[in-house]
């Protein structure tokens, strides 16, 4: 059964950073692409970030790009996403994802099945 435990959210000021991580575990982590989404009140889970198996690739979401950055350690189990010059905009529920299958990073979440409990970032302005 995998199992994905994200942590490091909070609440931050504009212009402020945070690092959050993600724990996997239940297969082989290195074997697989993992995301980030987010889900802000009233809106739909969008996509943020992912990242390759070996974290050759990554991509990013347009309004998070040159911002954020998503990194994995694959001696450890686990995927960080760095958020730098966080905006009011960002606050929402932040979640780690990973696919079933072994493939490259995907962007849409129904192309993952396996989901975090999701870890809340505020940022006041």
């Amino acid at each position: 059964q995998v199992q994905l435990v994200e942590s490091g959210g909070g609440l931050v000021q504009a212009g402020g950073s945070l690092r959050l991580s993600c724990a996997a575990s239940g297969r082989t982590f290195s074997w697989y692409a993992m995301g980030w989404f987010r889900q802000a009140p009233g809106k739909e889970r969008e996509f943020v970030a992912a990242i390759s198996a070996r974290g050759v690739s990554t991509f990013y979401a347009d309004s998070v790009k040159g911002r954020f950055t998503i990194s994995r350690d694959n001696a450890k189990n686990v995927v960080y996403l760095q958020m730098n010059s966080l905006r009011p905009e960002d606050t929402a529920v932040y979640s780690c994802a990973a696919p079933g299958v072994i493939g490259p990073p995907r962007t849409t979440r129904d192309e993952y099945d396996y989901w975090g409990q999701g870890t809340q970032v505020t940022v006041s302005s």
